[in-house]
């Protein structure tokens, strides 16, 4: 928040209830509340600000994120209330709206960061939040010592009170009168040293953990309107295709259907930007009537240029393009050079599917516009976005649109993408009416944005004492950025290649080059993106490496991290790449596992690191297969993520990570035959039972004193290749393919 005056940074206000208001804006932004401010000391009402101290002592506090089951709405608050000095065990937290506004330097957010995507919600927040705490508890602290007429130096904070010099208690709701009276500090308030912490670093409890166990928790598809319809859309299932014809008389016959019509797909070629394929769409008065009226459609299609798409031809235009000479993106040294100098080279060929997000709570919009304003409802990652989107088909001033964010349940980077509030936009002013758009689960899984299918060959050089000389890594893969007007700048291989990823800076020779594919699937971001589309086969092939020359796997990944540096990381994550925090988890997670132990059992062990998004983190899993079927008897998940906010939170995102990286890894792949997605249930896209999964995910945490990076995702890119490599360990089957399941039964 460089270059912002404190003054102008802080917002306090007092409200008709008696309730403190501190909160954070930008540069000269009006404070505009959602509801009146006579209502803002209420409990139930909205947030104007991070911060309300009530007449009872209680302390509510926003939260700002959109909570996607990754924790914000517990890890954000915790940090307002550590420099609040608050009693954690009183506090309530309450989901913040979207806070877009105009001040008098142009739009603004008076909340700051809102997204979730990219694990930065606790990076962005780390500063910036502390500080709306601290300005909070210095007013409080003022107050007080006006009240005893006493320096401020003299008195503590401590649980919602100010301590007096001879332990006099003052609660805070005592002094909010004369706190808001109080001309915020003009430089910034200082922050506590970490000794000082007593919320941060503490185990912490879904705030919400119960409204969602007992059913309470409302999340965006449980979000009602008066006068809404509903709406169900049956969307053309070839890439790019058309509706050609309908016959909707027996759907129109069906009690509770109001109308039918068609809705345009983006024009060929063009940026998706808005809804993502052409349809028909159904609006009835609740939802069974919308699916029913869905069912007795009867539409032909018009099939669009990629109806001859399928993974197999895929497939083949990777093997065919890897033949050429790709895009350089990163080239150190001479490879072909070291290759004819190599006492020895491996080469090997990974393969890793498109993946859908099937979050558990499919898209949804519910959505009402009126000539001079909006209001949407419904679990988002991208609120910026869907504003926008919603401004672009309205023609509404932004401010003007208002958005209520709910938990979602699951985003994974799906929602991210706001196609599904396109369509609410475009069917509700057809309708002139509210509308709440229904997703089915084949809707979901055949209309997502795809991660992206790729072809990495690597080869490794080796001198004659079997030491690494050089790398390649050619992948040939659908580029994510693919009909995406933000990213048409962006380097070649984005989402499928990183220039500085694990080994880069590590040998004398390195050869990154990309390779794209044709391929009408939208693609979008998946669950930490680029890492689990190419840590597969990076870390599998270290360990074909180590077992070829007969190397330990660990000691061959030490070696060549090499000793303790920081190195240059240009990506997400960076500016820099620590070799001696990806080495301490690597250790670390042999040492859980008991790597150097023989196993004769028949059990394997397999072993893998990856550095995510500023984060370290390391899988080891010991494994059996017996027959077909694999059990997984150990699983061990070492992280580092910097300074630990919410220790239980970040066990549980890894554990999370874990299971979700099994589930992926071993299940799960989208194809595509004759220009449509194959997959449209859990039938056939089948996530992790509960069978194939391990007991417990046992979870380290190494203890860090730099500044803490997310951990949404950093749980989840290793898996997939310590999974493989154990595989390996127990059988001698090497799997290049994911998934894993469908190919080991090949291979056995």
């Amino acid at each position: 928040m460089s270059g912002i005056n404190r003054r102008q940074f802080i917002s306090v206000m007092l409200s008709a209830g008696g309730a403190l208001i501190v909160g954070m804006r930008a540069a000269g932004a009006a404070f505009k509340p959602t509801v009146p401010i006579d209502m803002l000391g209420e409990p139930l009402t909205s947030l104007g600000a991070f911060v309300r101290i009530e007449r009872n002592n209680r302390i509510v506090i926003g939260a700002r994120g959109c909570e996607i089951g990754q924790g914000v709405m517990t890890s954000l608050p915790m940090l307002i209330a550590e420099e609040l000095d608050a009693d954690w065990a009183r506090v309530r937290v309450e989901q913040l709206p979207y806070g877009y506004e105009i001040g008098p330097d142009g739009p603004t957010n008076r909340y700051g960061a809102q997204g979730a995507g990219g694990s930065t919600s606790i990076p962005d927040g780390w500063k910036d939040l502390r500080q709306v705490g601290a300005v909070a508890r210095w007013l409080l602290l003022e107050a007080a010592a006006q009240h005893w007429q006493l320096p401020q130096d003299r008195l503590k904070t401590e649980s919602s009170h100010v301590l007096h010099p001879d332990g006099t208690r003052m609660p805070y709701a005592e002094l909010v009168e004369r706190a808001a009276a109080i001309l915020p500090p003009a430089e910034a308030v200082a922050l506590k040293t970490p000794e000082q912490y007593r919320v941060i670093g503490k185990p912490a409890r879904t705030v919400d953990a119960l409204a969602i166990v007992t059913g309470k928790a409302a999340f965006g598809i449980d979000s009602y309107m008066g006068g809404a319809l509903t709406a169900v859309m049956l969307r053309c299932p070839y890439l790019d295709g058309s509706v050609d014809s309908i016959d909707d008389s027996d759907t129109r016959k069906i009690a509770g259907v109001r109308d039918v019509f068609a809705l345009p797909g983006p024009v060929l070629g063009s940026s998706l930007d808005t809804n993502l394929a052409a349809g028909v769409v159904v609006l009835a008065d609740n939802t069974w009537a919308a699916l029913k009226g869905r069912a007795a459609l009867k539409v032909s299609w018009k099939q669009g240029p990629w109806a001859e798409e399928s993974s197999a031809k895929l497939e083949a235009q990777a093997t065919e393009a890897l033949k050429g000479a790709g895009i350089a993106v990163r080239v150190e040294g001479d490879l072909d050079k070291a290759r004819k100098a190599a006492k020895r080279t491996l080469e090997a060929k990974y393969q890793v599917p498109f993946l859908a997000h099937a979050t558990m709570e499919p898209p949804h919009a519910l959505i009402k516009i009126e000539p001079d304003r909006a209001l949407f409802i419904g679990a988002l990652q991208s609120p910026s976005g869907a504003s926008r989107v919603i401004a672009d088909l309205t023609g509404l001033a932004r401010e003007k649109i208002e958005i209520r964010m709910t938990r979602a349940g699951g985003g994974f980077g799906r929602r991210l993408k706001n196609d599904y509030v396109a369509e609410a936009v475009m069917i509700a002013k057809k309708a002139g009416a509210p509308v709440k758009l229904m997703w089915s689960r084949d809707d979901d899984l055949r209309h997502d944005f795809y991660r992206p299918f790729g072809v990495h060959q690597l080869t490794a050089t080796l001198d004659k004492k079997n030491q690494l000389t050089g790398f390649g890594h050619l992948c040939a893969a659908t580029p994510v950025n693919y009909r995406n007007a933000g990213m048409k700048d962006e380097a070649a291989g984005i989402g499928c290649l990183e220039p500085d990823d694990f080994p880069a800076g590590l040998l004398p020779n390195l050869d990154k080059r990309f390779f794209a594919l044709e391929s009408g699937m939208p693609r979008g971001w998946w669950r930490a993106p680029l890492h689990t589309f190419h840590a597969f086969a990076v870390q599998s092939f270290i360990d074909e490496i180590a077992v070829e020359t007969k190397q330990d796997a660990v000691a061959l990944r030490l070696a060549l991290l090499g000793e303790a540096r920081e190195l240059d990381y240009k990506g997400h994550g960076g500016p820099k790449f620590d070799t001696g925090r990806l080495a301490a988890v690597l250790t670390r997670c042999a040492e859980a596992i008991d790597w150097k132990r023989k196993r004769s059992d028949g059990r394997g062990v397999g072993i893998a690191c990856h550095f995510t998004f500023g984060g370290y983190a390391a899988h080891a899993f010991e494994v059996s297969v017996d027959g077909r079927d694999l059990r997984i008897h150990r699983a061990i998940c070492v992280i580092d993520v910097g300074r630990v906010v919410n220790p239980l939170g970040v066990d549980a995102m890894m554990m999370g990570g874990t299971i979700d990286g099994i589930s992926t890894a071993l299940n799960l792949a989208i194809t595509v035959k004759e220009g449509q997605v194959v997959q449209g249930s859990f039938g056939d896209y089948a996530v992790g039972r509960m069978a194939q999964m391990p007991h417990e995910v046992e979870v380290i945490q190494i203890a860090s004193e730099k500044e803490p990076a997310g951990a949404g995702e950093m749980g989840i890119p290793s898996v997939a290749p310590a999974l493989a490599n154990a595989i390996y360990a127990a059988t001698t089957v090497r799997v290049r393919r994911l998934p894993i399941l469908p190919e080991l039964n090949r291979l056995l």
